[in-house]
């Protein structure tokens, strides 16, 4: 099965290596890689062009977009793959493995989408475990609990995007917890738990960057749950404290 992983980009010439190289680096053979830039500055520019130059299978693209979900949105067109990921400028894939042990989970398991584990690390020590996402198998009881997968460890066959849309950039924040919801509510689908880390994340991203930032993600929390009738505010408290036991774990 091709995989197809997307990477939006904008100014992240201190962490843009690292993420490249976790994805360049996988065991697993039949990659695409798709790198959607924003219109960086000159040095994030010059590293991706010369990872494109290096890797010719990468596909890379730079022009101005309205946020990350539309850069996403961009790579989730240019893509070829039967499988979807993505692996933010920020963040790096666990280890090597990682893809061929995703690819297997859709082979053996038959399923339509595969998820697992988060680290967030420190931004300068990324070794330095910070906040540790250990998710759970699915039950769709779980939405209205306030659950829902960490997106940065989601990956989904392209048909999905084909058949229920893709990210609503009306959504600044939030356009991913709408989606998963959009998707997971759907009882014709399945998923599978991957028990391991897939993608270590540096702390500092936006939806948790300030009490402004939390506050917002919260209203757009409560307008995707709305949108996609999965819950009230009561999903809100327990998505937001369901956060806690993450941090010391």
């Amino acid at each position: 099965m091709k995989v197809s992983i997307i990477t939006a980009v904008y100014n992240s010439e201190k962490t843009i290596d690292t993420c490249m190289d976790s994805v360049l680096n996988q065991t697993y053979p039949n990659i695409e890689y798709i790198i959607v830039d924003g219109g960086s500055n000159a040095e994030t520019l010059s590293k991706l062009n010369a990872a494109a130059e290096k890797h010719p299978h990468i596909k890379l693209s730079s022009e101005s977009d309205n946020g990350i979900y539309d850069a996403l949105n961009k790579g989730i067109a240019k893509a070829t793959g039967e499988i979807i990921g993505f692996v933010h400028s920020d963040d790096f894939l666990a280890d090597a493995t990682i893809i061929a042990s995703i690819v297997e989970a859709f082979e053996t398991k038959g399923v339509d989408g595969v998820y697992g584990d988060l680290h967030y690390v420190a931004l300068e020590n990324t070794d330095k475990i910070i906040r540790n996402w250990i998710s759970q198998p699915f039950s769709s009881k779980l939405l209205k609990q306030g659950w829902m997968p960490a997106h940065p460890t989601l990956y989904l066959k392209k048909s999905l995007y084909d058949n229920y849309g893709i990210f609503d950039v009306n959504f600044k924040i939030a356009a991913d917890y709408d989606f998963i919801l959009r998707i997971f509510k759907q009882t014709n689908l399945n998923f599978f738990y991957l028990s391991k880390t897939i993608v270590k994340m540096r702390v500092g991203g936006a939806s948790n960057r300030s009490l402004k930032n939390i506050f917002q993600k919260s209203k757009e929390d409560y307008r995707a749950i709305k949108a996609n009738q999965t819950g009230n505010w009561w999903t809100i408290l327990l998505k937001n404290v369901s956060k806690i036991k993450q941090f010391g774990a």
